[in-house]
């Protein structure tokens, strides 16, 4: 546009100078054409934007009340946890009559120990009923035999005895209930006896020398000659 004004212009400045000059008048004196200037707009201004300083928060101390030392057991409840110890080792070897008579007795001596108490009569109570059951006699050969296999087991060899005993009464002719019989009477010492039950029951079950060859029932046996031919005899 600007272009275009000043051309427009010139055109006709030298239209007048060509009109004065036919005429004989002086040209005027022109003075320039002042040239238009569009105004560029301005740059804005770049917004600066103030950052907010950062308010870092100071951690808050929390302080850990002071742990205090468990408290001790008194004399009576060392004594009483004790006692409880010695009477659940009894009550987990399966020997129920003794655990019975330690946690009676402990319930007794130390009543104020309310939660040692309070357990003893728990495990007490199931040792009584332990021993109602194993009191109730069993009737038949194979209940009897098992009883006898149990005591045999806690080191209780004349009780197992008797069990045998009563138990052939019922079956004469079993094998196994013999050779109990002789593991029992094996371990009580009585050599003569027990040789003569283990020689029935390998007589009604020779699969038994398998057995009594390993059997630990019947080491006070194995010094005897009789015993090596009994339970050996089958290699010949």
């Amino acid at each position: 546009m600007v272009f275009q004004l000043m051309v427009f212009q010139n055109e006709g400045f030298a239209h007048e100078k060509r009109q004065n000059a036919k005429s004989g008048r002086k040209p005027k004196k022109q003075t320039p054409p002042r040239r238009s200037v569009v105004a560029l707009p301005k740059k804005a201004k770049a917004s600066v934007i103030k950052a907010k300083p950062i308010l870092r928060r100071t951690p808050l101390l929390i302080r850990k009340a002071p742990v205090s030392p468990p408290p001790q057991p008194t004399h009576d409840e060392a004594a009483a946890l004790a006692a409880f110890e010695a009477a659940h080792k009894e009550f987990a070897s399966g020997r129920f009559a003794e655990a019975r008579n330690l946690f009676r007795a402990l319930v007794d001596k130390f009543p104020a120990v309310s939660e040692v108490t309070a357990r003893a009569r728990t495990y007490l109570a199931v040792a009584d009923s332990r021993l109602r059951t194993e009191m109730a006699p069993p009737r038949d050969a194979d209940s009897l035999y098992d009883r006898g296999v149990i005591e045999l087991n806690r080191g209780e060899y004349v009780a197992a005895q008797e069990l045998f005993e009563r138990a052939l009464k019922r079956e004469p002719e079993a094998a196994h209930i013999h050779y109990g019989l002789a593991a029992s009477r094996a371990r009580l010492g009585a050599i003569d006896t027990a040789l003569k039950s283990l020689r029935r029951a390998l007589d009604l079950q020779p699969k038994l020398r398998i057995r009594a060859q390993r059997d630990h029932d019947l080491n006070p046996l194995r010094s005897d000659p009789e015993f090596e031919q009994l339970v050996f005899a089958s290699r010949d």
